[in-house]
Order: C-alpha cells, then structure tokens, then sequence
C-alpha cells in the first residue's frame, strides 16, 4: 500500500428472494487478506477491479477480471489482494440448488474459469439481483449459470442439445400471461410444467426469442401504457401492473418506449 493511503473496507451484503441464493456480498478491500476458512454454500465470484490471490486445497489461484472462480462448501481457502490498491468484487453464495456435489471435486480441481459466456452471465446475475423487481430474471440468469458450469466442469455428463419444443414454450406462455400482475418465478414453473428451469428458458427463448423475464416485463409495460393514457398517476400504474415500485417501471417503460411514464402520459405525439 502506498504511503499514506488508508485501507478501504466497502461492504454491502443482502439475501434476495431467489430461490438457490444464500447470500450476496459485494466487496471493495485494499490491505484486508482473508484467514483459511470454509463456507457452507458453493462460492461463485468475479472480480471487476484488482484480483485476489487464493489457496484451495493447498493450491494457489488467482482470480483476474476475466474469470469465475467457483468455490466448493466446506473446502478451506483464504484471499488476499495481489496488488496494493486491492480490489473489487462480487459475490453470490448458492446452496445445491444448481450445482451438485458431483461438480464439488471439479471445482476444486479448477475453480478459476475462463469463459466468456459464463462471466458475462454471471454480470447479468449481479446486475438484476440489486435491482428489486427483477426475480424472475436473476431466478433465469442463475439457472443457466449453474447449467453453463455444469457443462464447463463436467462437459461429458453436462451435455446439452439446443432443441425445440413449442409446445412447453406455449404453455410457459401461458402461465406468464396469467400471472402479468402477480408475477411467476421459475421454480414455480418448472414444478408446475414439470420441466427443469433451464430448459424452460431455453425453450422459451428459443420459441419466442425473447427470454421469459422479458416477455413478462414487456406484457406489464403495455397494460402500463393503456392505464397512463386513462390518466392514471404513474406510482399507481406501477402497482396494479406488477412492478416493484414505480423506479421499477420507469426503467423498463424508458427501455422498451423510450421515454419515461410520466413523459409518455403528457406527450400524445410519442402514441
């Protein structure tokens, strides 16, 4: 550490209503080093700036901005920074809901992946997992997070064919389209349409292009738009069209009409 420069301890830490997640913990250390400990829960973590030196199972790894590291529960590791300004990271704790203990000697054969997809997916995780309002979509990036590790750790047991199947993927469809309001999470589907959570996105997706959070956001946001043009105040669209809040309607209404619900209410020229 440079002379002079005092340690930062950034911390904020919260358990979401996803179904899997034990914890998320997002970090920003300059001199702190972790002692050998275990978790309970598997560890999945990206670095966005610095990167984290780690011994698992009497191994040293590193964790550069590019790569997940996967840690398994119950195996010890420490972490210090590898240079003086630290670094930043992002954490989810996940209990075996997505990933089995047949994956745990993988991990910790190599936890540090680098993959593209992956790292990007787990982004997409943490993007919509700070956000209240987003479940369904952190509850899908997550599932086909713990698909995509299946496959990386255990490509021969993990292998899975990209095909169709309309007819699951109306039937999700469906289920969306009665619940725009109250909302679906996928666990929820996937017991209902007995399906696993993964292949209902992907089949979804694959149907529809557009994943299922997505269409859902897309049926609240029209019902959003008919209920502004009655006159109706936007924190009040907001609740009777299944948002969060009306910060939750407001960025998806700006994302798919270009303007803000209020904007949108006052300027007919936009219809």
């Amino acid at each position: 550490m440079a002379p002079g420069t005092a340690a930062r301890q950034e911390v904020s830490a919260w358990r979401p209503r996803v179904p899997g997640v034990v914890e998320v913990f997002h970090a920003h250390f300059t001199e702190y080093a972790y002692p050998m400990h275990v978790h309970e829960a598997w560890t999945l973590l990206i670095v966005d700036d610095g990167a984290v030196r780690y011994d698992l199972d009497r191994h040293e790894h590193g964790t550069p901005h590019d790569t997940v590291s996967l840690l398994p529960p119950h195996v010890p590791h420490n972490g210090s920074p590898v240079t003086p300004d630290g670094f930043r990271k992002r954490v989810v704790y996940l209990d075996g809901t997505h990933l089995g203990d047949d994956l745990i000697g993988p991990a910790v054969d190599g936890p540090d992946l680098r993959d593209p997809v992956l790292r990007r997916r787990v982004g997409q995780l943490h993007t919509a997992l700070v956000r209240p309002g987003e479940e369904l979509e952190a509850e899908s990036r997550l599932t086909l997070i713990g698909d995509r590790l299946g496959t990386l750790l255990r490509p021969r047991l993990h292998t899975h064919l990209a095909r169709r199947d309309p007819a699951l993927a109306r039937r999700l469809r469906e289920l969306l389209d009665e619940r725009v309001v109250e909302g679906l999470s996928l666990e929820e589907a996937a017991g209902l349409l007995q399906a696993h959570p993964a292949h209902l996105v992907r089949v979804f997706s694959t149907a529809y292009g557009i994943a299922p959070h997505q269409y859902l956001n897309s049926r609240r946001v029209d019902r959003a738009r008919r209920l502004l043009l009655e006159g109706r105040p936007p924190g009040e669209v907001a609740a009777e069209t299944g948002f969060f809040d009306q910060s939750h309607l407001t960025r998806h209404f700006r994302k798919l009409v270009g303007i803000t619900p209020g904007r949108y209410a006052r300027n007919p020229s936009v219809r």
